[in-house]
């Protein structure tokens, strides 16, 4: 597989990502023996980059992706974790906590539930307006000092955060939502990014399944969905973002591939400073995922893809009020 580096300070990792967040929370149940094979399969197909968080699952996650990790050369994998978000006993939310000696807390726990010295990319999941990000990059800044974390990265920071965390420590990338119908980062953010020489790994390239080609209307989701509580998923929403994967659709199979995989090449297409990050919990979806790979988007097809899912397409905002709250990302 192609690679790409995480910036101009950042790991070099490959071209896609993959995302284990579903693999033990908020999509509904997983089977962990097929989550490990995936994960299996994505290292044997050259992926090197694992997102995860330590919240994710209370921890299960992490452990998760040790096991997958068992027996294999840990220096062949680039580990992403997010910290910060704060849980309780039924998987509910209680804010985010990116007090220094809180970071330092999460790190160790982490580093005990992976089975490893060191995280190659470490980030809050999202910030804290009590704790100045300069606080929390300057924590960071020792960590990396000390040997147990190699790089820093942030994730929903507007592109004024980005300049004051980049100012104190380099960021080697930032996560952030892009996908066809999320592109809000392209106005300030991604600019920015570019300027400072900060990677972008994107997450929700497929808005969750929702322009994967494999959501339909009627799709019932479990209580432990939280995808079921997004305002693009429902009603009237649900009806017009799906009628733009039909649009899309005819696109992908004039190229003879599917939906989900010109979604991604278009993700891959933004420039080599943009790692898309690919959240399969089955093999089969990852092997659809990997041959997004091999799509070479043509200026035609771009323009085909930008008249049939413009910018500003998209109905309904990409998480409910309560949760837009904390992304300092909607405040650029």
């Amino acid at each position: 597989m192609d690679t790409r580096t995480l910036g101009t300070t950042g790991p070099t990792v490959s071209a896609l990502g993959l995302g284990l967040m579903g693999m033990s929370d908020l999509y509904g149940p997983a089977d962990e023996a097929e989550s490990i094979a995936t994960i299996h399969a994505a290292l044997d197909a050259g992926i090197t980059l694992l997102d995860t968080g330590d919240f994710y699952g209370m921890g299960h996650n992490e452990m998760l992706l040790r096991d997958a990790l068992r027996g294999r050369n840990r220096d062949n994998a680039v580990i992403s974790v997010k910290f910060g978000a704060l849980r309780d006993v039924d998987g509910g939310w209680n804010g985010n906590d990116v007090r220094p000696v809180a970071i330092k807390n999460f790190l160790a726990y982490t580093l005990r539930r992976l089975g490893t010295d060191h995280v190659d990319v470490y980030r809050p999941a999202r910030l804290a307006p009590d704790v100045p990000v300069e606080e929390v990059v300057g924590t960071l800044a020792e960590l990396v000092k000390a040997g147990h974390v190699r790089h820093i990265g942030l994730s929903e920071v507007s592109a004024e955060t980005l300049r004051r965390a980049h100012a104190v420590h380099p960021i080697s990338d930032l996560q952030i939502e892009y996908s066809l119908i999320s592109r809000a980062p392209e106005a300030e953010i991604l600019p920015t990014a570019r300027e400072l020489g900060v990677g972008i790994t994107a997450y929700g390239v497929l808005s969750r399944g929702l322009i994967s080609g494999h959501w339909t209307a009627g799709r019932e989701t479990t209580g432990t969905d939280f995808r079921s509580h997004l305002p693009r998923f429902a009603g009237a929403n649900l009806d017009r973002n799906l009628a733009l994967v039909d649009a899309l659709r005819a696109i992908a199979e004039a190229r003879g591939v599917t939906v989900a995989q010109i979604a991604i090449a278009w993700v891959l297409a933004r420039g080599e400073t943009v790692v898309p990050l690919i959240g399969a919990r089955r093999r089969d979806r990852l092997t659809e995922a990997l041959g997004a790979a091999d799509v070479t988007l043509t200026e035609t097809d771009l323009a085909a893809i930008e008249a049939a899912v413009p910018a500003d397409a998209a109905a309904g905002s990409r998480y409910d009020e309560a949760q837009m709250a904390f992304l300092d990302s909607e405040r650029s």
